[in-house]
C-alpha cells in the first residue's frame, strides 16, 4: 500500500468537503439542531399543565367523600388544574371533546366503601400522550385514602371516549405512520426526479418552448401526483387491510398487511393522505431547485422531514410542546394530516366534521402555496 497515494485521495475528501459548506452543515450542524430540537421538548413535555375534572355519578356519601379528598390530593400535585366548575358526566365528556380537558376522573354509580373503582377517561385520540397525567392521578388516589385504617385501595378502570384504552400500538400509531412516511417517500421521490429532470436538460428545453412555468409545474405535480396517488392507495390498502395465506407444506401460516381497524371511512382517510402527497409533490419539486445532487436533495431531510416528525403530533400532542414551537408546529402539513387521520381513524369522523374539513383546507392551501413557488423559483433557475 502506497502512503502517498492514500494521503493524497485522503487530501482530496477533504478538499471536497471544504468547498462544500452544506455538507459541512449537515455533518456538523444538523445533528446539534436536532437533538437540541429533541432536548427542548422532551424537557418541557413534562411540564405541560394537564386539566382534571372530577365527576360525582353515585350521588352518595361516600362519592362525595372520596371526590372531596381526590380534589385535596391532586391540588397538592405539580402541573395538574383541577375544573372546579365541572359537575356531571355529560359536561365533563363535552369537554374532553372539546379539548378543555385533558382527564375526567368519575365516581361511578355503583361507588361505595367496598366498592372502589374509579373511572379514568381521556379522549383516546393520542393515548401515548394522554397517559402522561394517569401516575399524578394514582399517586393521589393512593394518598386520598391512605389515611383510613384498613380502607381498601381503589382500582382505576380506563376508559377513553374514543377508540379503545386497551389498543394496541399499532392501532393508535396508524393514522401516524401512514401520514408521516407517506409525505417522506413522496418527498424524496419528487426532489430526486425533478432534480434528474433539470440534470438532464429536460427542464431547460421545456422553457424554450411556449410551455409557461405554471403549465410546466402543474404538468409535472400531476405525472407525479399520479404514483404518488397510487403509492398511497398501496400504502393504506397495506395498513387497513389483511389477507391470511394458510400454511403451504413447510412454508408456515402468514399474513399480508397490518389489519388496523378504522372506525371511519377509508376514502376519507385515503382523500387526505392523497391531499398530504400532492402538498409533498409541490415541496419536492420547490426544494429540487436548491440542490445540484440528488446527495443534496437528502440533506434537506434533517431540515424539512425530521422537524415535522418531531413538533407534528408523532410523539407529544401539540399543546404539550413548549410555547415557542406551538406555533410553527401549527403551519407544518404533518400535523393536519396527523390529526385528520386521528379523527378519521380513530374517533370515526367524516366529511361534516369541521375538525376533518379544516384539515383538508389547510393542506389543500400549503400544496397551492408550493406550486405557485415552485414555478417562481423555475424562472430563476433557467434564466
Amino acid at each position: 500500500m502506497n502512503r502517498r497515494r492514500v494521503a493524497a485521495v485522503f487530501v482530496r475528501i477533504v478538499a471536497q468537503f471544504r468547498r462544500d459548506p452544506r455538507t459541512l452543515a449537515l455533518l456538523f450542524a444538523a445533528p446539534i439542531a436536532i437533538i437540541a430540537l429533541l432536548g427542548w421538548v422532551l424537557s418541557s413535555s413534562g411540564t405541560t399543565t394537564a386539566h382534571v375534572a372530577i365527576v360525582n355519578a353515585s350521588g352518595n356519601p361516600a362519592g362525595d367523600a372520596i371526590v372531596l379528598k381526590l380534589t385535596t390530593a391532586l391540588q397538592g400535585q405539580p402541573r395538574v388544574e383541577i375544573a372546579s366548575d365541572v359537575h356531571d358526566a355529560a359536561t365533563a365528556r363535552q369537554r374532553l371533546i372539546d379539548k378543555q380537558l385533558d382527564l375526567v376522573v368519575t365516581v361511578p354509580a355503583d361507588f361505595t366503601i367496598q366498592n372502589r373503582k374509579i373511572e379514568v377517561t381521556t379522549l383516546g385520540l393520542n393515548p401515548a400522550g394522554e397517559s402522561g397525567v394517569l401516575p399524578a392521578i394514582q399517586q393521589a388516589l393512593i394518598g386520598a385514602v391512605a389515611q383510613e385504617a384498613g380502607a381498601v385501595l381503589p382500582t382505576i378502570e380506563r376508559t377513553s371516549v374514543y377508540g379503545s384504552p386497551d389498543a394496541t400500538q399499532l392501532d393508535t400509531l396508524a393514522p401516524v405512520v401512514v401520514g408521516f412516511f407517506v409525505y417522506f417517500f413522496v418527498f424524496i421521490l419528487t426532489g430526486i426526479s425533478f432534480l434528474r429532470e433539470r440534470m438532464g436538460g429536460t427542464l431547460e428545453r421545456l422553457m424554450a418552448t411556449p410551455v409557461s412555468r405554471g403549465e410546466i409545474v402543474m404538468g409535472y405535480s400531476l405525472g407525479f401526483g399520479f404514483f404518488a396517488t397510487l403509492q398511497i392507495a398501496l400504502v393504506l390498502a397495506f395498513v387497513i387491510g389483511r389477507f391470511d395465506i394458510p400454511s403451504l407444506g413447510p412454508v408456515p401460516a402468514f399474513a399480508i398487511g397490518l389489519g388496523v381497524k378504522t372506525i371511519g371511512s377509508p376514502l376519507i382517510a385515503y382523500l387526505l393522505v392523497l391531499v398530504l402527497g400532492l402538498g409533498a409533490v409541490s415541496l419536492g419539486i420547490f426544494i429540487s431547485t436548491f440542490a445540484r445532487s440528488e446527495f443534496q436533495i437528502l440533506q434537506f431531510i434533517p431540515i424539512v422531514i425530521v422537524p415535522q416528525g418531531l413538533l407534528g403530533g408523532f410523539f407529544w400532542p401539540i399543546d404539550q410542546l413548549p410555547s415557542l414551537l406551538q406555533p410553527v408546529a401549527r403551519i407544518l402539513p404533518v400535523t393536519y394530516a396527523i390529526d385528520g387521520l386521528r379523527q378519521v381513524m380513530i374517533a370515526g369522523a367524516d366529511l361534516t366534521s369541521s375538525a376533518v374539513l379544516l384539515d383538508l383546507g389547510v393542506l389543500a392551501a400549503i400544496a397551492a402555496i408550493f406550486v405557485v413557488l415552485a414555478a417562481a423559483t423555475i424562472r430563476r433557475e433557467v434564466a
